[in-house]
């Protein structure tokens, strides 16, 4: 498992996202920013916490022509209600399987117990920008809104 780095390029992938639907990354990755977020489980404090603090400021990413994508390995109906509960108006993705972790190569946090939170930010190209590994959960917003800002302003 290869982790992605700076300069690496979104790998393609397909996963269910909170609509029931296939989300297909070809249909954003290389059009614009992207804030792709990796964290552990739906409903539990650090997660909502970043969930909801990616909610506050999606409209600062939007403005930025940024597009903000969760994903856990939580079922549809786990991501479903939790969307609908914090009103997230942004994507999440089921990564049941833990497919996509694998492809980005996301580690596992407290001796392989959890799965990790790492936040990713590539270009329009889909040129992975920055790489933010941290079990502070909150600490991930500030980090990403910059990084999107470095490449549009």
């Amino acid at each position: 498992m290869k982790e992605l780095k700076v300069g690496d390029v979104i790998p393609h992938f397909t996963a269910i996202d909170t609509e029931g639907n296939t989300f297909d990354s070809t249909s954003v990755v290389g059009s614009k920013p992207l804030v792709i977020y990796f964290y552990p489980k739906d409903n539990t404090p650090g997660c909502t916490a970043q969930a909801c603090s990616f909610r506050d400021q999606y409209e600062d990413f939007k403005d930025l022509g940024a597009e903000v994508i969760g994903i856990s390995s939580d079922s549809l109906a786990s991501h479903q209600k939790f969307s609908k509960q914090y009103r997230l108006p942004f994507i999440l993705l089921s990564d049941s399987d833990k497919t996509i972790r694998k492809i980005f190569g996301v580690p596992t946090g407290l001796f392989g117990l959890v799965p990790g939170r790492v936040t990713y930010v590539t270009d329009k190209q889909g040129v992975v920008q920055m790489v933010f590994d941290s079990v502070l959960a909150t600490k991930h917003i500030p980090k990403a809104l910059q990084a999107i800002k470095k490449l549009v302003l």
